[in-house]
Formats: structure tokens, sequence, C-alpha cells
């Protein structure tokens, strides 16, 4: 959404009207699910994906048309052989697409964009609320109504950790990104510093050599640190939203980030590094009080099991495991 974002705003500068595409229902099988998004100008699709496809391109034909009749809609696509409308797609499962015609001298949207990239640059979370029948938007952020027109239904239904649809809106969620500290700069935080951010992840970059630790090797990292290892706390404060890997220039590097970061809360800890090498850290971080039970939440050896060699390889096995640790705890927190 950042991007769709980014290219609304660029959009308004340059006086062109634009139709926000959103997948705002799907039942069984989809390419993609809800809350996927694209934005369509005068030339077709600018940025983002609801699947490719048949759906994709019969969805961009129909916001090119939302933008000619400057109307919005919403159309329900049936992923499966039928009389009525037949895209050629046999998933098995219906979505339901929503077209928003957005005028680039409507300032209620010149408002809420504006507001957004706020929220992005603080980090901080808020919820987008559409109208299905294209009427104007609004935007909450934690602490209420920060832009648009507050919507006439209970909003505390719409305020989801989830996409919601119901009684004619449909919320989403502003995507904060998950900071990904990174402890050492060496060729494989090079090669998944921009893996990460490219997934929305917030790279950070923590090495104690100052001719590894600059902003030029990581223009997409949030945050360069050179610092000490022995004493992280200084320089920055681990949450419990954190995902955290360890590949430092040294096994006793490790063994002291490890020590530190063990002993409070994260949501993901990877260490690099061989099972014998791995065996030998884990004996003298009990040696000094870190529970056994607790060494069960190091995913290490770090990564996806792809008999990756490379930097690059190594850093696509990571991204991928903690792609697939990030699905697993928004599921848990949807669920609760």
């Amino acid at each position: 959404m950042k991007q769709i974002i980014s290219q609304l705003l660029y959009e308004r500068e340059e006086q062109q009207d634009a139709v926000l595409v959103s997948l705002i229902d799907d039942q069984g099988s989809a390419p993609r699910g809800t809350g996927s998004q694209m934005l369509v100008g005068r030339k077709g699709r600018l940025v983002g994906t609801i699947g490719g496809g048949a759906v994709e391109k019969r969805s961009e034909e129909m916001a090119m048309e939302a933008l000619r009749r400057q109307k919005s809609q919403t159309h329900e696509f049936q992923l499966h052989r039928n009389p009525a409308e037949d895209i050629g797609m046999i998933c098995g499962g219906d979505v339901t697409v929503h077209f928003q015609f957005i005028s680039a001298e409507n300032p209620v949207w010149s408002k809420v964009l504006a507001k957004a990239e706020d929220l992005f640059a603080a980090h901080e979370g808020g919820w987008l609320i559409l109208r299905e029948d294209g009427g104007d938007p609004a935007l909450f952020g934690h602490d209420g109504l920060q832009a648009g027109v507050e919507p006439e239904t209970e909003i505390r239904v719409l305020l989801r950790e989830n996409c919601v649809r119901a009684d004619g809106y449909f919320s989403m969620p502003l995507p904060v990104g998950s900071r990904a500290i990174l402890f050492g700069a060496g060729h494989i935080s090079q090669s998944l510093c921009p893996l990460l951010h490219s997934v929305d992840f917030r790279p950070v970059i923590f090495d104690c050599r100052p001719e590894y630790a600059k902003r030029e090797i990581f223009p997409d990292a949030e945050t360069v640190i050179c610092g000490d290892f022995t004493r992280i706390a200084d320089y920055l404060t681990i949450t419990k939203e954190d995902y955290l890997v360890v590949m430092t220039n040294g096994h006793s590097h490790d063994f002291e980030v490890q020590e530190q970061v063990l002993r409070g809360p994260f949501a993901y800890l990877g260490v690099i590094g061989s099972r014998s090498k791995t065996a030998a850290v884990n004996k003298m971080l009990m040696e000094k009080g870190i529970d056994a039970e607790r060494l069960r939440d190091i995913h290490t050896p770090v990564g996806t099991s792809i008999k990756a060699v490379t930097p690059a390889e190594i850093a696509v096995s990571i991204a991928g495991e903690m792609i697939y640790v990030r699905a697993l705890t928004r599921e848990s927190e949807t669920r609760q």
C-alpha cells in the first residue's frame, strides 16, 4: 500500500485521475487474497497487483472504463467456468473487486493521502476505509479519525488487524512493516537488506566495523549503526515485534549478541552457522544463565533448507523463513 499511496500522490501532482482497484472479498481458491491492490491510470496499470492473469487483465480494462466514466463500481469475478462471464480461470473460487475512482481535484483524498504518508514516515499504524458506493474515504489512526469522512457505521467493526468488509465499507490496515535488525554487515547482509526491504521489512544494520557500517553500502536500510556488539541497548531498543538475524564477523560477536537479545523479547531470531558452532555457542549461553528452553526459540542454522551456497542464495533462504514466520504470526493475531 505504501507504494500505491506514493504513486497516487505523484498522479495528483501531475493532475491525473486514477482508479484504485482493491480485492475486497475472496471465497475459495484465488490468485491473491483480500486487501490486494493495484493502481490504474489512463494508460493502464501503474503499480501493484491483484494476482495477475485474467482477473487482473479484466480488472485493468474495467478500471480504465471507470476512469473514462469517472465512476466507482464493484464487480464479482467467478473463477470457474460459468455462462454469465467466463474469463478463462478455473481456480475454483470467487473474488469481489472494488474500483474506486479518485479525482485529482478531490480535496478529501488529498488530505487522506498526505496523512497516510505521515503515518508511514512515523511507522505508525492506521486504517484506510473505502466506501463501496465510491464516496469519500476515511483514514483512522490509533487516536481516531485522522482525515476524510467518518463512516456511518460501527467503527470498531472496521478497525481490525485484518481487512474487513461490512455495511458497504471496506477497511484495510496500513502496513507499518516489521523491523529486521541484521547484526553483521558482511556479504550476506548486503544481499539480504534489499531483499527484505522489497517485501516490506524495515532493515536495520548493526556492525562494529566502520568500513562496513556505511549508508552507501546499505541504501535500503532504515538505519545503519556502527556500534559495540557488547552494548546493544546503548544504540537501540529491541521489541517483541522485531526480527533479528545474527551473522557477525566472528563466533565471539555472535555469542555476545545472542546473550543480550535472548534476555528480552523478539518476534524472530535467526543465527547463521554450522550445527557444531551452534552447539558450542549454546553451551556458552547456558553457562551464562540462558535457559535451554529459550534456546529453542533460535532458528539455526538460519533460513529454509534450499541447499543455498552463495551469499545471495543464503539471503533468499533467510528471507523466505522470515516471511513464513511473519505470516504465521499474522494468522495467529487474526484468530485472536
